[in-house]
C-alpha cells in the first residue's frame, strides 16, 4: 500500500501539473485538434452517407471506428509526440536545474517514490487531456451515431498507453540529459527514431519489420483496427517502465557517476529482456464489430487444429502492394489463429526489379509437413485453400456470415466549430486563472 510519503508526493506533483503553464497549453492546443479532427471526420462521413442529395456509398463500407473514432482520437497520436513530451519534461528536469530536487532528496524523499507520483500525476494529466475527445464521441452519440463500446474502449486502451510511453520516455530523457532543452531534442530525437524505423521496415523488412511492430506509431494501430493484442500492451508497458527506471537511477545524486552508470546499464538489460519476453505473447482479442482482424469462425476452427507449423516463403520486395495485403491482411490473422507461423522473406532489393531469382519474384510458397504449394495470390480465400490443400484437409463449409450493416448518418454537428475552437479554449482559460488565484491565496494547497 502506498506510504504516506507517497501521498504527499502525489499531491505536490497535481498542484504543479495544475500551476505548469505548459500543461494547460496542452489542453487548449488538443481541444482545437480534436475540434477539427471531428468536424472534418464528421462532415466527410455525412458526405459518404449521401447528404446533400450526392451518392452514398455502400452503407457496409461505413464503419464509425474507422470513420470517426479514429480519426478524433488521432489528434492524441499527433500531441503526444509533438506536445505532452515537452509537458513531462518540465516535471523532470525543471526541477532538477532548479536544485528543487536536492532539497526533496535531503528531506530525505526516496527517488523511486517522487518519480512514480511524478508518472501517476502526468497520467492524470493526460487523461484529464482527453476530455475533448469524449465530449466529441458523446456529440456522435447525441447525433444518433453508432458507437461499439468494445472497438472504444480498445481505442482509448492504446491512447492511454501511447500517453503512459511518452511520460516514460520523457522522464529518461528530463533525466539524462543536462538541461530541459536537451531533453526536449533528446526525446524528439526518439520520435524521429521511430519514424527512421518505420520507414526501414517498409523499405527492408527483414528485422526493421520485427522490431518497428513495437514502435508507438505502429502499436497505436493496433489499437485503431479494433486488436487487443497481449505482446502490444505488454511491450508498452516495459517500456513505459523501463523509462522511469532509467530516471529512477539517473537521479540518484548521492552516488557516484560509475555507479549510477552501472544502474542504468542493468536496466537496460532487463527492459530489453522483458520486451523480447513480452513480444512472444500469443494472446490476442478481435473487439472489431465487423471482424476485420478475424477469420470465418469455420475456418478459425480449422485452422487451430493443424499441429504443424506452417512456413511460408515469400518472394516479393518490401514495397511490393501485395506484400503489404498480406502482411496487414491475411498473414496477421494466420498469426493470430494458428499455434506456429514462420513466414521468410527472400527478396531483399526494395522493388524486386534486380533479384536473383527474378524467375520467380511474387510467388508465395506455403508448407506443411514436408508438402508445398505456390500461389501467387493476395487473395484470403485462395491462401486458405492453398494451405487446406498442403495440411490435407477438406476445407470448412462456412456458413453464410451476417454482413457487417454499416451505419450511415447524413447529420453533422451544428455549432461544434463554436463549442471546440471558442468555449474549449475559454473553459480551460477560466479554469487555468481560478487554479493560480487559489495556488496565490493559498500556496500550500495542491
Amino acid at each position: 500500500m502506498p506510504s504516506r510519503e507517497w501521498w504527499l508526493l502525489l499531491r505536490k506533483e497535481l498542484q504543479e501539473l495544475a500551476n505548469s503553464r505548459s500543461w494547460w497549453l496542452l489542453l487548449v492546443l488538443v481541444g482545437l485538434l480534436v475540434g477539427h479532427a471531428f468536424i472534418d471526420a464528421t462532415s466527410s462521413y455525412a458526405e459518404a452517407s449521401g447528404a446533400g442529395g450526392g451518392p452514398a456509398a455502400l452503407s457496409q463500407g461505413l464503419n464509425p471506428l474507422s470513420g470517426i473514432v479514429v480519426p478524433v482520437f488521432g489528434a492524441y497520436d499527433l500531441a503526444g509526440m509533438l506536445l505532452f513530451p515537452f509537458v513531462v519534461i518540465r516535471s523532470i528536469a525543471a526541477e532538477r536545474d532548479s536544485g528543487a530536487l536536492v532539497l526533496l532528496l535531503q528531506a530525505p524523499v526516496r527517488v523511486h517514490n517522487l518519480i512514480v507520483a511524478k508518472g501517476v500525476a502526468l497520467l492524470m494529466g493526460w487523461i484529464a487531456a482527453g476530455l475533448p475527445g469524449l465530449l466529441a464521441l458523446l456529440w456522435w452519440r447525441a447525433m444518433h451515431g453508432h458507437l461499439h463500446a468494445p472497438e472504444v474502449a480498445t481505442v482509448l486502451l492504446g491512447h492511454l498507453l501511447r500517453g503512459a510511453l511518452t511520460i516514460g520516455i520523457g522522464a529518461a530523457a528530463g533525466a539524462l540529459a543536462a538541461s530541459a532543452a536537451s531533453a526536449a531534442i533528446l526525446a524528439l530525437a526518439f520520435t524521429l527514431g521511430t519514424w527512421a524505423l518505420d520507414y526501414a521496415a517498409a523499405a527492408r523488412g527483414g528485422w526493421f519489420q520485427l522490431i518497428a511492430a513495437y514502435t508507438p506509431s505502429a502499436a497505436l494501430r493496433t489499437f485503431e483496427q479494433g486488436e487487443l493484442r497481449a505482446s502490444t500492451v505488454a511491450v508498452m508497458l516495459v517500456m513505459t517502465g523501463g523509462g522511469l527506471a532509467v530516471a529512477v537511477q539517473w537521479l540518484q545524486t548521492g552516488r557516484t557517476t560509475a555507479r549510477r552508470a552501472k544502474g542504468l546499464g542493468a536496466v537496460l538489460v532487463v527492459v530489453v529482456a522483458a520486451a523480447l519476453a513480452s513480444s512472444r505473447f500469443r494472446s490476442s482479442t478481435d473487439v472489431s464489430e465487423d471482424r476485420r482482424n478475424s477469420f470465418s469462425g469455420a475456418d478459425e476452427l480449422a485452422l487451430r487444429r493443424i499441429d504443424s507449423p506452417l512456413s511460408i516463403e515469400v518472394h516479393l520486395s518490401p514495397e511490393d502492394p501485395r506484400r503489404s495485403d498480406l502482411e496487414r491482411g491475411v498473414f496477421a490473422k494466420l498469426r493470430r489463429t494458428m499455434r506456429d507461423v514462420r513466414i521468410t522473406y527472400v527478396a531483399r532489393g526494395r522493388s524486386g526489379l534486380f533479384e536473383r531469382d527474378a524467375d520467380h519474384y511474387g510467388e508465395v510458397w506455403y508448407q506443411i509437413a514436408g508438402r508445398r504449394a505456390m500461389t501467387r495470390s493476395a487473395t484470403e480465400e485462395i491462401v486458405l485453400e492453398t494451405i487446406y490443400d498442403v495440411a490435407a484437409l477438406t476445407p470448412p463449409v462456412s456458413a453464410a456470415a451476417e454482413p457487417y450493416p454499416g451505419y450511415p448518418l447524413r447529420a453533422t454537428p451544428a455549432h461544434a466549430s463554436l463549442a471546440f475552437f471558442a468555449l474549449w479554449p475559454l473553459i480551460v482559460g477560466l479554469a487555468w486563472w481560478q487554479s493560480r488565484r487559489a495556488f496565490i491565496t493559498h500556496p500550500s494547497l495542491p
